[in-house]
């Protein structure tokens, strides 16, 4: 196991808009999901958005128009109504069946990759079609200007559709290789430790917690797509600046011991991985035999830092950690607090 300490950064974090708001009055939950619909000045897309209507070769045109949010868990709830109410609203959870779309997965995902693709990238989308939106598109751009010759899958039910090709035409224009996907999660953990625990959630065995069941899904389909293509997971709010494609088996730290320079936590909003990699299938493990639905982060960034401080220098893991500087060069829990001391670019802040 490899711990840089010296690394230029590679990709920026991008704040989210509700990211200044006091604590007091949201979950952590919330910072992540928060989303801001422009960009800011220095990095501002030049893409046109068009709304015109296009073909495509998705038949249904209403997927991805509905409110995926609604799909939490009553407040206060306990274990056993969270289960009824998954069981009542299970036929809504559409991402985890398969169907005639979904079960083409495999052969498209090859299929996509086969052309020309220098290296491939994944990324998730568990929202509707119709809130990716100016920062996504300008995370998008940022890949392909680095990786010209790069190919992009989305693994997203609501972006498969005739909306969502409407809201990617643009990248497709610029001829960029991305291409959205609707995932189909029983082959996707089939013959992985997280077929069984799917198999469990869809009977109504598990809690599927407070927290949206999509987020912690978005945190088993990573792992699992990396395991069986191997490639770059990338989430969608980071602006990318250099080649990605020159690392592998890497993750980043979010946070470091000023003293000693080790690693506090990791995240696992960047992840670079070969195919088959056993690091990945023990991250998908430990999901299956830990997971918390009620717990924030536990499922995601902290289910990573606890399987590799579990490893320590074991060998035969070929794991490279990288640095904060790398992913994450910008604190921001320390950027309302910097922003606070001059309102006009708090001000800016909140309209970009």
């Amino acid at each position: 196991m490899l711990l840089l300490h010296e690394f230029f950064p590679i990709a920026i974090l991008i704040a989210k808009r509700d990211s200044l708001r006091p604590s007091a009055t949201k979950g952590p939950e919330e910072v992540l999901q928060a989303r801001p619909h422009r960009n800011g000045e220095g990095i501002r897309s030049t893409l046109v958005l068009t709304h015109s209507p296009l073909r495509s070769m998705q038949q249904n045109e209403g997927v991805g128009k509905g409110n995926q949010g609604i799909l939490v868990a009553p407040f206060n709830s306990t274990e056993e109504e969270r289960i009824v109410w998954f069981k009542g609203k299970l036929h809504e959870f559409k991402i985890l069946q398969s169907d005639g779309l979904s079960r083409q997965f495999h052969a498209r995902i090859l299929g996509f990759f086969s052309h020309e693709c220098e290296s491939q990238f994944f990324m998730t989308w568990e929202y509707p079609a119709g809130s990716f939106e100016a920062r996504e598109l300008l995370s998008i751009e940022s890949l392909f200007k680095v990786h010209p010759k790069a190919c992009l899958a989305i693994l997203s039910r609501t972006l498969d559709s005739i909306l969502g090709y409407r809201i990617l035409k643009p990248l497709l224009d610029r001829r960029f290789r991305v291409q959205a996907v609707a995932p189909d999660l029983p082959f996707l953990f089939k013959g992985t430790p997280a077929e069984a625990w799917l198999n469990e959630l869809m009977k109504g065995k598990k809690d599927p917690g407070k927290i949206s069941l999509f987020q912690n899904l978005s945190n088993l389909m990573r792992l699992a797509v990396l395991y069986k293509y191997g490639g770059v997971y990338l989430d969608t709010d980071f602006i990318v600046l250099k080649p990605l494609s020159v690392l592998r088996n890497s993750i980043g730290a979010q946070s470091m011991d000023s003293g000693n320079k080790n690693w506090t936590r990791l995240n696992n909003a960047v992840l670079i991985f070969d195919m088959n990699h056993p690091l990945l299938l023990r991250f998908i493990n430990e999901f299956v035999l830990t997971f918390n639905g009620n717990k924030w982060g536990h499922n995601g960034p902290y289910l990573v830092s606890r399987v590799v401080e579990r490893l320590g220098e074991r060998p035969g893991f070929n794991l490279t950690i990288l640095p904060p500087l790398t992913f994450y060069p910008a604190d921001l829990k320390k950027i309302g607090a910097a922003l606070d001391m001059n309102p006009i670019a708090y001000q800016v802040f909140k309209e970009y």
